[in-house]
Protein backbone atom coordinates (compact mmCIF):
# COMPACT_ATOMS: atom_id res chain seq x y z
CA UNK A 1 0.00 0.00 0.00
CA UNK A 2 1.76 3.51 -0.90
CA UNK A 3 2.01 6.12 1.52
CA UNK A 4 -0.46 9.57 1.20
CA UNK A 5 2.30 12.10 0.27
CA UNK A 6 0.37 13.93 3.36
CA UNK A 7 0.92 11.06 5.66
CA UNK A 8 4.57 9.73 6.76
CA UNK A 9 4.76 6.49 8.68
CA UNK A 10 6.89 6.12 11.58
CA UNK A 11 8.61 2.73 13.27
CA UNK A 12 5.51 1.04 10.98
CA UNK A 13 2.29 3.77 12.16
CA UNK A 14 0.76 6.08 9.99
CA UNK A 15 1.83 9.62 11.20
CA UNK A 16 -1.52 11.98 10.71
CA UNK A 17 -0.38 15.76 9.83
CA UNK A 18 -3.12 17.00 11.65
CA UNK A 19 -1.36 15.26 15.07
CA UNK A 20 1.76 15.91 14.26
CA UNK A 21 1.21 19.73 13.71
CA UNK A 22 -0.83 19.86 17.02
CA UNK A 23 1.62 18.77 19.15
CA UNK A 24 4.96 19.95 17.89
CA UNK A 25 6.46 22.19 20.09
CA UNK A 26 3.92 22.09 22.82
CA UNK A 27 3.27 20.55 25.81
CA UNK A 28 0.03 19.36 26.54
CA UNK A 29 -2.63 17.51 28.85
CA UNK A 30 -2.55 13.39 27.38
CA UNK A 31 -5.98 13.15 28.43
CA UNK A 32 -7.59 17.07 27.13
CA UNK A 33 -6.18 16.66 23.59
CA UNK A 34 -8.77 17.53 20.37
CA UNK A 35 -7.92 14.05 19.29
CA UNK A 36 -9.71 10.60 20.26
CA UNK A 37 -7.79 9.27 23.10
CA UNK A 38 -7.67 6.02 21.43
CA UNK A 39 -5.40 7.19 19.12
CA UNK A 40 -3.23 9.33 21.57
CA UNK A 41 -3.05 6.28 23.39
CA UNK A 42 -1.64 4.53 20.51
CA UNK A 43 1.13 7.20 19.68
CA UNK A 44 2.01 6.88 22.70
CA UNK A 45 2.69 3.13 22.94
CA UNK A 46 4.72 3.72 19.57
CA UNK A 47 6.94 6.42 21.40
CA UNK A 48 5.75 9.52 19.66
CA UNK A 49 5.39 11.18 23.05
CA UNK A 50 7.38 12.12 26.21
CA UNK A 51 4.94 11.18 29.17
CA UNK A 52 5.61 13.81 32.07
CA UNK A 53 3.81 14.18 35.70
CA UNK A 54 2.20 17.29 35.49
CA UNK A 55 3.85 18.20 39.18
CA UNK A 56 7.12 17.43 40.02
CA UNK A 57 7.72 16.40 43.76
CA UNK A 58 11.33 15.84 44.12
CA UNK A 59 13.42 17.40 44.78
CA UNK A 60 11.12 20.65 45.26
CA UNK A 61 7.29 21.15 44.08
CA UNK A 62 7.91 21.91 40.20
CA UNK A 63 4.89 22.89 37.86
CA UNK A 64 6.20 21.03 34.55
CA UNK A 65 3.52 23.38 32.58
CA UNK A 66 4.03 26.85 33.86
CA UNK A 67 7.69 26.20 36.15
CA UNK A 68 6.11 27.71 39.06
CA UNK A 69 7.82 26.49 41.99
CA UNK A 70 6.56 28.73 44.76
CA UNK A 71 5.18 26.41 47.64
CA UNK A 72 2.23 28.86 48.49
CA UNK A 73 0.85 28.74 44.89
CA UNK A 74 0.72 24.75 45.47
CA UNK A 75 -2.84 22.80 46.91
CA UNK A 76 -2.13 19.50 48.00
CA UNK A 77 -5.52 17.13 48.84
CA UNK A 78 -5.88 13.65 48.79
CA UNK A 79 -6.99 13.13 45.24
CA UNK A 80 -9.92 10.98 44.54
CA UNK A 81 -7.93 9.45 41.27
CA UNK A 82 -5.06 8.23 42.63
CA UNK A 83 -5.85 7.98 46.39
CA UNK A 84 -2.85 9.59 47.41
CA UNK A 85 -1.47 13.01 48.46
CA UNK A 86 -1.82 14.97 44.94
CA UNK A 87 -0.15 18.48 44.46
CA UNK A 88 -1.38 21.34 41.83
CA UNK A 89 -0.26 24.09 40.78
CA UNK A 90 -2.73 27.37 41.28
CA UNK A 91 -0.41 29.70 39.05
CA UNK A 92 -1.61 28.34 36.21
CA UNK A 93 -5.39 26.77 36.91
CA UNK A 94 -6.73 28.61 34.54
CA UNK A 95 -5.61 26.98 31.72
CA UNK A 96 -6.91 23.77 33.35
CA UNK A 97 -6.32 22.28 36.72
CA UNK A 98 -3.17 19.68 36.73
CA UNK A 99 -2.52 17.59 39.56
CA UNK A 100 0.52 15.37 40.39
CA UNK A 101 -1.07 12.05 39.08
CA UNK A 102 -2.31 14.00 35.72
CA UNK A 103 0.45 13.56 32.52
CA UNK A 104 1.71 15.87 30.16
CA UNK A 105 2.65 14.76 26.39
CA UNK A 106 5.46 16.33 24.93
CA UNK A 107 6.16 15.80 21.13
CA UNK A 108 9.30 13.93 19.99
CA UNK A 109 9.53 12.50 16.64
CA UNK A 110 8.66 13.89 12.82
CA UNK A 111 8.90 17.25 12.80
CA UNK A 112 6.57 18.88 10.56
CA UNK A 113 8.36 20.59 7.01
CA UNK A 114 8.84 24.16 7.49
CA UNK A 115 8.31 26.38 4.42
CA UNK A 116 11.56 28.07 2.99
CA UNK A 117 10.98 30.60 0.23
CA UNK A 118 7.47 30.26 0.11
CA UNK A 119 6.21 33.26 1.98
CA UNK A 120 4.97 36.12 0.27
CA UNK A 121 5.32 39.58 1.73
CA UNK A 122 2.48 41.46 0.69
CA UNK A 123 2.61 45.12 2.17
CA UNK A 124 2.03 48.49 -0.29
CA UNK A 125 3.12 51.00 2.99
CA UNK A 126 6.02 52.90 3.19
CA UNK A 127 8.08 52.88 6.18
CA UNK A 128 9.46 56.09 7.39
CA UNK A 129 13.61 56.58 7.72
CA UNK A 130 13.04 56.09 11.41
CA UNK A 131 11.29 53.21 10.93
CA UNK A 132 13.37 52.06 8.42
CA UNK A 133 16.26 52.34 10.67
CA UNK A 134 15.15 50.54 13.18
CA UNK A 135 13.84 47.80 11.40
CA UNK A 136 16.89 47.33 9.64
CA UNK A 137 18.56 47.35 13.25
CA UNK A 138 15.88 44.68 14.71
CA UNK A 139 17.05 42.37 11.35
CA UNK A 140 20.51 42.20 12.22
CA UNK A 141 20.00 41.80 15.62
CA UNK A 142 17.99 38.47 15.12
CA UNK A 143 19.93 37.00 12.03
CA UNK A 144 22.75 37.53 14.76
CA UNK A 145 20.81 35.66 17.35
CA UNK A 146 20.99 38.87 19.57
CA UNK A 147 18.37 40.08 21.71
CA UNK A 148 17.22 43.65 20.95
CA UNK A 149 15.01 46.61 22.81
CA UNK A 150 12.86 48.46 20.04
CA UNK A 151 11.71 51.44 22.39
CA UNK A 152 9.23 53.84 20.15
CA UNK A 153 6.84 56.00 20.88
CA UNK A 154 2.68 55.03 21.17
CA UNK A 155 1.89 55.57 17.29
CA UNK A 156 5.75 55.23 15.90
CA UNK A 157 4.23 51.95 13.85
CA UNK A 158 6.18 49.47 15.61
CA UNK A 159 4.28 46.96 14.16
CA UNK A 160 4.93 47.75 10.31
CA UNK A 161 9.15 48.22 12.10
CA UNK A 162 8.33 43.88 12.88
CA UNK A 163 6.94 42.85 9.15
CA UNK A 164 10.82 43.02 7.59
CA UNK A 165 12.21 40.78 9.94
CA UNK A 166 9.50 38.34 10.48
CA UNK A 167 9.67 38.14 6.81
CA UNK A 168 13.63 37.50 6.88
CA UNK A 169 12.88 35.06 9.60
CA UNK A 170 10.45 32.95 7.64
CA UNK A 171 12.22 33.24 4.79
CA UNK A 172 15.10 31.05 6.02
CA UNK A 173 12.89 28.92 7.47
CA UNK A 174 12.74 29.73 10.58
CA UNK A 175 10.07 29.29 13.54
CA UNK A 176 8.76 32.78 14.64
CA UNK A 177 6.24 34.32 17.88
CA UNK A 178 5.24 37.30 18.80
CA UNK A 179 3.83 37.35 22.31
CA UNK A 180 2.01 40.07 24.44
CA UNK A 181 0.36 39.95 27.71
CA UNK A 182 -3.23 41.32 26.07
CA UNK A 183 -5.55 39.08 24.28
CA UNK A 184 -6.54 42.50 22.67
CA UNK A 185 -3.43 43.15 21.37
CA UNK A 186 -3.36 39.37 19.39
CA UNK A 187 -7.00 39.86 18.26
CA UNK A 188 -5.80 43.11 16.72
CA UNK A 189 -2.15 41.82 15.39
CA UNK A 190 -3.56 38.67 13.55
CA UNK A 191 -5.51 40.18 10.59
CA UNK A 192 -2.73 42.44 10.52
CA UNK A 193 -0.40 39.62 9.87
CA UNK A 194 -2.77 37.36 8.01
CA UNK A 195 -3.00 40.39 5.32
CA UNK A 196 0.86 40.86 4.94
CA UNK A 197 1.42 37.40 4.84
CA UNK A 198 -1.16 35.64 2.98
CA UNK A 199 0.72 32.43 1.77
CA UNK A 200 2.07 32.16 5.61
CA UNK A 201 0.16 29.95 7.77
CA UNK A 202 -0.44 31.85 11.11
CA UNK A 203 -1.93 30.82 14.25
CA UNK A 204 -3.47 33.32 17.04
CA UNK A 205 -3.72 32.02 20.45
CA UNK A 206 -5.85 33.24 23.08
CA UNK A 207 -7.96 32.19 26.03
CA UNK A 208 -10.93 29.92 24.22
CA UNK A 209 -9.17 30.65 20.79
CA UNK A 210 -10.74 28.35 17.94
CA UNK A 211 -9.11 25.21 17.10
CA UNK A 212 -6.63 25.88 14.06
CA UNK A 213 -5.51 23.82 11.35
CA UNK A 214 -2.16 22.94 9.86
CA UNK A 215 1.46 23.90 10.93
CA UNK A 216 2.01 27.26 11.77
CA UNK A 217 5.27 28.81 11.00
CA UNK A 218 4.20 32.16 12.40
CA UNK A 219 2.22 32.24 15.85
CA UNK A 220 0.78 34.93 17.72
CA UNK A 221 -0.18 34.47 21.15
CA UNK A 222 -0.38 36.00 24.75
CA UNK A 223 2.10 35.54 26.88
CA UNK A 224 0.15 32.86 29.23
CA UNK A 225 -0.19 30.48 25.96
CA UNK A 226 3.03 29.99 25.81
CA UNK A 227 2.94 27.82 29.32
CA UNK A 228 1.90 25.34 26.23
CA UNK A 229 5.25 25.48 24.42
CA UNK A 230 8.45 24.47 25.25
CA UNK A 231 11.63 24.71 23.10
CA UNK A 232 10.33 25.28 19.81
CA UNK A 233 10.39 28.75 18.23
CA UNK A 234 13.75 30.38 16.30
CA UNK A 235 12.69 33.60 17.03
CA UNK A 236 10.74 35.27 20.03
CA UNK A 237 9.17 38.36 19.93
CA UNK A 238 7.53 39.99 22.77
CA UNK A 239 5.06 43.26 21.85
CA UNK A 240 3.89 45.25 24.74
CA UNK A 241 6.56 43.89 26.80
CA UNK A 242 6.06 46.17 29.97
CA UNK A 243 2.29 45.35 29.71
CA UNK A 244 0.88 43.70 33.26
CA UNK A 245 0.79 40.92 34.29
CA UNK A 246 4.22 40.15 32.15
CA UNK A 247 6.33 42.60 34.24
CA UNK A 248 4.71 41.05 37.48
CA UNK A 249 4.92 37.69 36.91
CA UNK A 250 8.52 36.12 36.74
CA UNK A 251 6.46 32.63 35.83
CA UNK A 252 5.22 34.42 32.52
CA UNK A 253 8.67 35.73 32.08
CA UNK A 254 10.34 32.28 31.94
CA UNK A 255 7.39 31.03 30.04
CA UNK A 256 9.03 33.23 27.20
CA UNK A 257 12.14 31.83 28.05
CA UNK A 258 10.73 28.12 27.77
CA UNK A 259 9.09 28.46 24.58
CA UNK A 260 12.10 29.32 22.65
CA UNK A 261 14.96 27.67 21.68
CA UNK A 262 17.96 28.00 24.19
CA UNK A 263 19.77 29.51 21.05
CA UNK A 264 16.80 32.19 20.05
CA UNK A 265 17.01 35.68 20.09
CA UNK A 266 13.98 37.49 22.07
CA UNK A 267 12.82 41.07 20.94
CA UNK A 268 10.95 43.66 23.03
CA UNK A 269 9.02 46.12 21.90
CA UNK A 270 7.34 48.59 23.93
CA UNK A 271 6.82 52.42 24.40
CA UNK A 272 7.59 52.40 28.02
CA UNK A 273 10.16 49.98 29.07
CA UNK A 274 10.92 49.28 32.16
CA UNK A 275 13.87 49.77 34.59
CA UNK A 276 15.04 46.34 34.30
CA UNK A 277 14.65 45.84 31.06
CA UNK A 278 16.56 48.97 29.94
CA UNK A 279 19.39 47.76 32.40
CA UNK A 280 19.50 44.30 31.04
CA UNK A 281 19.72 45.84 27.73
CA UNK A 282 22.86 47.74 28.65
CA UNK A 283 24.45 45.18 30.90
CA UNK A 284 23.84 42.57 28.36
CA UNK A 285 24.60 44.39 25.38
CA UNK A 286 21.46 43.84 23.29
CA UNK A 287 20.86 45.88 20.13
CA UNK A 288 18.73 48.94 20.98
CA UNK A 289 15.79 51.02 18.84
CA UNK A 290 14.26 53.96 20.01
CA UNK A 291 12.19 56.42 17.74
CA UNK A 292 10.67 58.93 19.18
CA UNK A 293 8.14 60.73 16.72
CA UNK A 294 5.10 58.92 15.31
CA UNK A 295 5.10 57.75 11.98
CA UNK A 296 2.98 60.31 10.60
CA UNK A 297 5.69 62.85 12.33
CA UNK A 298 3.34 65.12 14.43
CA UNK A 299 4.14 65.10 18.14
CA UNK A 300 1.81 62.93 20.68
CA UNK A 301 -0.97 64.81 22.49
CA UNK A 302 -0.15 66.03 25.79
CA UNK A 303 -3.13 65.80 28.36
CA UNK A 304 -4.38 67.78 30.25
CA UNK A 305 -5.47 68.08 34.34
CA UNK A 306 -9.35 68.77 35.17
CA UNK A 307 -10.22 68.28 39.20
CA UNK A 308 -13.54 65.96 39.38
CA UNK A 309 -13.74 66.47 43.18
CA UNK A 310 -15.85 63.68 44.95
CA UNK A 311 -17.01 61.78 41.66
CA UNK A 312 -17.19 58.67 43.23
CA UNK A 313 -20.10 60.35 45.53
CA UNK A 314 -21.72 61.82 42.20
CA UNK A 315 -21.80 58.48 40.66
CA UNK A 316 -23.38 56.93 43.37
CA UNK A 317 -26.10 59.67 43.57
CA UNK A 318 -26.99 58.57 40.09
CA UNK A 319 -25.64 61.75 38.23
CA UNK A 320 -22.20 61.95 36.24
CA UNK A 321 -19.96 64.35 37.39
CA UNK A 322 -20.63 68.00 35.28
CA UNK A 323 -16.93 68.27 33.23
CA UNK A 324 -17.35 64.62 32.38
CA UNK A 325 -20.54 65.22 31.21
CA UNK A 326 -19.66 68.11 29.49
CA UNK A 327 -16.66 66.52 27.97
CA UNK A 328 -19.11 63.80 26.91
CA UNK A 329 -21.47 66.06 25.32
CA UNK A 330 -18.69 67.83 23.19
CA UNK A 331 -17.76 64.23 22.10
CA UNK A 332 -21.17 63.60 20.71
CA UNK A 333 -21.91 66.91 19.05
CA UNK A 334 -18.75 66.55 16.90
CA UNK A 335 -19.47 62.87 16.26
CA UNK A 336 -15.99 61.78 17.64
CA UNK A 337 -15.65 58.19 19.61
CA UNK A 338 -14.37 58.42 22.81
CA UNK A 339 -12.85 55.84 25.25
CA UNK A 340 -13.35 56.59 29.07
CA UNK A 341 -10.81 54.95 31.30
CA UNK A 342 -12.19 54.15 34.69
CA UNK A 343 -10.03 52.58 37.91
CA UNK A 344 -12.33 49.85 39.08
CA UNK A 345 -15.06 47.63 36.90
CA UNK A 346 -17.63 48.41 40.02
CA UNK A 347 -17.58 52.17 39.38
CA UNK A 348 -17.64 51.87 35.76
CA UNK A 349 -20.71 49.79 35.75
CA UNK A 350 -22.30 52.65 37.84
CA UNK A 351 -21.78 54.91 35.34
CA UNK A 352 -22.42 52.89 32.48
CA UNK A 353 -26.15 52.80 33.30
CA UNK A 354 -26.19 56.60 33.20
CA UNK A 355 -24.10 57.10 29.99
CA UNK A 356 -26.48 54.66 28.43
CA UNK A 357 -29.21 56.88 29.11
CA UNK A 358 -27.24 59.90 27.14
CA UNK A 359 -26.78 57.37 24.06
CA UNK A 360 -27.95 53.68 24.21
CA UNK A 361 -24.72 52.76 21.50
CA UNK A 362 -22.22 53.15 24.58
CA UNK A 363 -21.35 50.34 26.32
CA UNK A 364 -18.41 48.37 28.82
CA UNK A 365 -16.00 46.71 28.64
CA UNK A 366 -13.57 44.74 30.90
CA UNK A 367 -10.70 42.02 30.96
CA UNK A 368 -14.06 39.11 31.70
CA UNK A 369 -16.68 40.46 29.24
CA UNK A 370 -17.02 37.93 26.50
CA UNK A 371 -18.05 40.15 23.86
CA UNK A 372 -15.27 42.23 24.23
CA UNK A 373 -14.08 41.80 20.73
CA UNK A 374 -17.67 42.69 18.85
CA UNK A 375 -17.62 45.89 21.02
CA UNK A 376 -14.30 47.14 19.93
CA UNK A 377 -14.90 46.72 16.47
CA UNK A 378 -18.12 48.01 16.54
CA UNK A 379 -16.87 51.22 17.74
CA UNK A 380 -14.20 51.23 15.12
CA UNK A 381 -17.10 50.90 12.70
CA UNK A 382 -18.94 53.46 13.97
CA UNK A 383 -22.09 51.66 15.27
CA UNK A 384 -21.26 52.48 19.15
CA UNK A 385 -20.32 56.39 20.04
CA UNK A 386 -18.12 55.25 22.21
CA UNK A 387 -16.79 53.19 25.26
CA UNK A 388 -16.49 53.09 29.08
CA UNK A 389 -13.48 50.54 29.84
CA UNK A 390 -10.69 49.48 32.45
CA UNK A 391 -7.37 49.60 31.97
CA UNK A 392 -7.96 46.12 29.38
CA UNK A 393 -7.42 48.80 26.25
CA UNK A 394 -4.94 51.04 27.61
CA UNK A 395 -2.71 49.23 24.52
CA UNK A 396 -3.30 47.37 21.09
CA UNK A 397 -5.95 49.17 20.03
CA UNK A 398 -6.39 51.78 17.21
CA UNK A 399 -9.49 53.77 16.54
CA UNK A 400 -9.80 56.73 14.30
CA UNK A 401 -10.05 60.19 15.36
CA UNK A 402 -10.70 58.56 19.13
CA UNK A 403 -10.88 60.97 21.72
CA UNK A 404 -10.07 59.63 25.27
CA UNK A 405 -10.68 60.63 28.99
CA UNK A 406 -9.39 58.96 32.23
CA UNK A 407 -11.72 58.99 35.48
CA UNK A 408 -9.56 58.69 38.49
CA UNK A 409 -6.31 59.45 36.88
CA UNK A 410 -5.25 59.62 40.84
CA UNK A 411 -5.61 55.69 41.18
CA UNK A 412 -2.68 53.66 41.72
CA UNK A 413 -3.48 51.29 38.79
CA UNK A 414 -2.79 54.55 36.39
CA UNK A 415 1.03 54.46 36.37
CA UNK A 416 2.44 56.96 34.65
CA UNK A 417 3.21 53.90 32.29
CA UNK A 418 -0.40 53.34 31.65
CA UNK A 419 -1.26 56.84 31.64
CA UNK A 420 1.37 57.36 28.53
CA UNK A 421 -0.39 54.22 27.16
CA UNK A 422 -3.88 55.56 27.44
CA UNK A 423 -2.33 58.71 26.05
CA UNK A 424 -1.05 56.92 22.90
CA UNK A 425 -4.50 56.18 21.91
CA UNK A 426 -5.14 59.41 20.82
CA UNK A 427 -3.82 60.76 17.54
CA UNK A 428 -2.61 57.77 15.66
CA UNK A 429 -4.00 58.03 12.41
CA UNK A 430 -2.74 60.19 9.73
CA UNK A 431 -5.72 62.35 9.06
CA UNK A 432 -6.39 62.78 12.86
CA UNK A 433 -2.80 63.50 14.32
CA UNK A 434 -4.51 65.51 16.91
CA UNK A 435 -7.10 64.99 19.66
CA UNK A 436 -7.94 65.24 23.38
CA UNK A 437 -6.74 63.21 26.02
CA UNK A 438 -7.68 64.34 29.72
CA UNK A 439 -6.81 63.12 33.18
CA UNK A 440 -9.93 63.67 35.68
CA UNK A 441 -8.68 63.37 38.79
CA UNK A 442 -9.52 63.82 42.35
CA UNK A 443 -5.77 65.38 43.14
CA UNK A 444 -2.75 65.74 40.87
CA UNK A 445 -0.34 62.34 41.64
CA UNK A 446 3.24 62.12 40.80
CA UNK A 447 2.56 59.61 38.38
CA UNK A 448 0.48 62.12 36.33
CA UNK A 449 3.11 64.79 36.44
CA UNK A 450 5.76 61.99 35.49
CA UNK A 451 3.27 60.49 32.44
CA UNK A 452 3.23 64.29 30.92
CA UNK A 453 6.63 64.92 31.45
CA UNK A 454 7.82 61.93 29.21
CA UNK A 455 5.46 62.77 26.90
CA UNK A 456 6.86 66.00 26.51
CA UNK A 457 10.28 64.84 26.29
CA UNK A 458 9.55 62.79 23.57
CA UNK A 459 8.57 66.22 21.57
CA UNK A 460 11.33 67.48 22.42
CA UNK A 461 13.82 65.12 20.84
CA UNK A 462 14.80 65.57 17.56
CA UNK A 463 12.97 63.96 14.09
Amino acid sequence: MQTSPTHRRYKGLLIEPQIRNFFTGRIWSRHETPFPQEKIDTYIQHHYFEILPAVLDRPNLQCRRCLNTNKRKFVSFHCAKCKKICHYCRHCITMGRMCSCDELLLWKNEQPQKQIYSHTFHWQGQLTNNQARAAQQLTASILQKNNHLVHAVCGAGKTEILFPAVYEALQLGKRVCIATPRTDVVLELFPRFQQVFPNTCIHAYYGNAPQQQGFAQLVLATTHQLYRFENVFDVMIVDEADAFPYTMDEALQQAVIKAKKKEAPTAYVTATPSTTLLTKKTKEQWGYSFIARRFHGQPLPIPTFQSLWNYEKTFQKGKIPAKLQNWLQQRIAKNEPFLIFFPTIDLMEKASTLFQQIDASIAAVHAEDPNRKEKVIELRNEQRKGLLTTTILERGITIKNVQVAVVGAESPIFTASALIQISGRVGRNKDFPNGDIVFFHHGITAEMDLAKKRLLDFNRQPQ
